[in-house]
């Protein structure tokens, strides 16, 4: 399959808009995080394949102080209210996500499969909180499709652990740039007297060609230092995590999510031409239980996801891999 980009070219692009990020804020950025996704958590390789992002934070050194937003976030800034922030941050992350069928040892799949595809894309999100409730806002831009570099990642990766070769990445979903916009929100409804337990209440809406979709979502955590906690609850959905979420603390939770999706790439295929999709029920709801610990200049933090938990059985085990991961993230202290 010939690519209309040059695959080394995308990556080299990507790559510099990442260093123009480290440039901007050398002396500003305070964390660094490596955000690993696998089905493999769950007991499963195939489906949703890997996610693999790095991520770096820009934080208020002050209550009250607002770090200067990028200008990737410029087009919803709108949208946040005029209060008095107790704190912000920026986080920068790129990453590469792919998916594949059930069995990768079909070289072509049936129809009915969830279609190869991989992503590489750069996100940059902007996090402002009080001591109520936390907005964000962030812009992803990227690509799907062979310059995406799914196929090579997938085969060298699989040899070096001796796993079934990948055959069927000629299917996979054409060049495309991809782009989405995020604007959500949490609040903390309800904190316990003796401070260790909350519970929090988000909205998420996106639009985009990467996703657009509609979610509404509640969490109860339980742990230590959950007042600075509180607004990492929405990153959770964006494959980044805030390393000052935990001040020297913790907390468990479990979440509940339920939405609608109006257009997914992975599942829908490429946006302006023919391509590879499957159908799928757009009502979804999804549940998250993990945890996170911070010492001194780390935090480790670690999540199961099921969001298929009212698909239909007639696309239940296509999307369950997709849908069905767990989620490991170390952040470090520069």
């Amino acid at each position: 399959m010939t690519s209309p980009i040059s695959k080394y070219s995308l990556v080299a692009l990507i790559l510099s808009m990442l260093s123009v990020y480290s440039v901007r804020a050398n002396a500003e950025l305070d964390w660094a995080a490596v955000t690993l996704d696998n089905d493999i958590f769950v007991g499963n390789d195939n489906g949703y394949t890997n996610g693999l992002y790095v991520s770096f934070f820009d934080l208020a050194n002050q209550d009250g102080d607002l770090i200067d937003n990028d200008f990737w976030v410029a087009p919803l800034l709108w949208t946040l209210p005029d209060v008095n922030w107790g704190g912000s941050a920026n986080a920068y992350m790129v990453g590469q996500t792919m998916s594949t069928p059930s069995d990768i040892t079909i070289i072509v799949p049936d129809d009915n499969e969830l279609p190869y595809a991989a992503m590489l894309a750069l996100t940059n999100s902007y996090l402002v909180a009080t001591s109520e409730f936390a907005d964000r806002i962030s812009t992803t831009v990227g690509i799907v499709g062979p310059s995406a570099l799914g196929e090579e990642t997938q085969k060298a990766v699989h040899e070096l652990i001796g796993a079934d070769e990948p055959l069927g990445w000629d299917t996979q979903l054409e060049d495309e740039i991809v782009f989405q916009f995020t604007r959500a929100r949490a609040w903390r409804n309800w904190v316990s007297e003796s401070g260790n337990a909350d519970f929090l209440t988000t909205v998420d809406f996106k639009v985009g060609t990467v996703q657009s979709a509609l979610s509404s979502g509640m969490t109860l955590r339980y742990g230590r230092e959950l007042t600075s906690s509180f607004p990492s609850t929405l990153f959770s959905g964006s494959r980044t995590t805030n390393p000052a979420a935990v001040n020297e603390g913790w907390n468990i939770y479990v979440s509940l999510e339920a939405g609608y999706v109006f257009n997914q790439i992975f599942t829908d295929g490429n946006t302006y031409t023919d391509s590879r999709s499957i159908d799928y029920d757009k009502e979804f709801i999804g549940i998250s239980a993990g945890f996170a610990y911070a010492w001194e200049n780390w935090t480790v933090t670690f999540a199961m996801n099921d969001a298929n938990l009212i698909q239909g059985d007639d696309v239940e085990e296509a999307l369950e891999d997709l849908t069905q991961y767990g989620s490991l993230t170390v952040a470090w202290r520069l």
